[in-house]
């Protein structure tokens, strides 16, 4: 699947997935992902940051909230225009382009660091990704992303629940069957049912590499990998969210920093 075919895909999502993850459904990101993403992220504060595959904005205002002079990159018009929409009723500073992570339009050395929230497995020629980051990161700049967990979340897994409905284990298989593109159909499950069955349902193409396949990209680029996370729900946030408490069985996602040599 190319790259233009990637962008339908998400410009049909853009609207309802607005509007759906700001309602609070979006419960992986909300109560565990991107709280983790933001503890494991290096101090950003006075630096220049490039957030690819930026969607509606709410992750790059996060960033943005620590300090950071942000641009938010996104293949999506309609993400463009609700991230915008924000920006402009409680400005943080924040300019929006439209574009893919294949041709970054800009010049080398541009920014301090790059971010990417659970956007690079979903991107059409990630070794190109890669490469286009490096170019306009600046020397000794980091880039930090998230990605579904590729051990644990590959093309096919199920959870496994006792009696009770509670995660025990996690049932896993086709590790090793990258894809290019599988078309995956799904919605917010907390979205009430009588709601879902009026939603057309998202369609995310999905490029599943091996973690020995993204070691190879993310080095073959010139990147060295600085830290690993491997966010888990507490028993705390799992106790009051207990979406996310099948991240306590085995993670869901797992977050690279890795840093372009100085």
């Amino acid at each position: 699947m190319d790259a233009k075919t990637v962008a339908a895909h998400w410009e049909a999502n853009a609207e309802n997935w607005t509007h759906y993850s700001r309602a609070g459904h979006d419960k992986y990101r909300d109560a565990l992902n991107t709280p983790s993403f933001l503890g494991f992220l290096p101090d950003v504060a006075g630096l220049k940051g490039l957030d690819v595959g930026c969607g509606e904005g709410t992750n790059t205002r996060s960033v943005a909230a620590l300090g950071a002079k942000m641009i938010g990159l996104d293949i999506a018009p309609t993400f463009l225009r609700h991230a915008q929409e924000t920006e402009t009723a409680d400005p943080r500073g924040i300019d929006y382009v439209l574009g893919d992570g294949l041709t970054l339009p800009f010049g080398d050395a541009s920014f301090d660091f790059a971010t990417a929230f659970m956007s690079m497995m979903d991107m059409a020629d990630q070794p190109s990704v890669l490469h286009e980051v490096f170019r306009v990161v600046k020397p000794g700049g980091f880039f930090q992303f998230s990605i579904l967990h590729p051990c644990f979340v590959p093309p096919r897994r199920r959870n496994v629940r006792n009696d009770l409905g509670e995660p025990i284990a996690v049932e896993i298989a086709d590790y090793f069957r990258e894809t290019n593109g599988d078309v995956e159909t799904w919605i917010f499950s907390s979205i009430p049912a009588e709601v879902r069955a009026t939603l057309r349902p998202f369609t995310v193409p999905r490029f599943h590499r091996t973690l020995s396949s993204w070691v190879a990209m993310i080095t073959s680029a010139g990147f060295t990998i600085v830290a690993l996370n491997e966010p888990m729900a507490d028993e705390a946030t799992a106790a009051a969210v207990p979406t996310v408490a099948d991240t306590r069985v085995a993670p869901i996602f797992l977050h690279f920093q890795v840093r372009k040599p100085a």
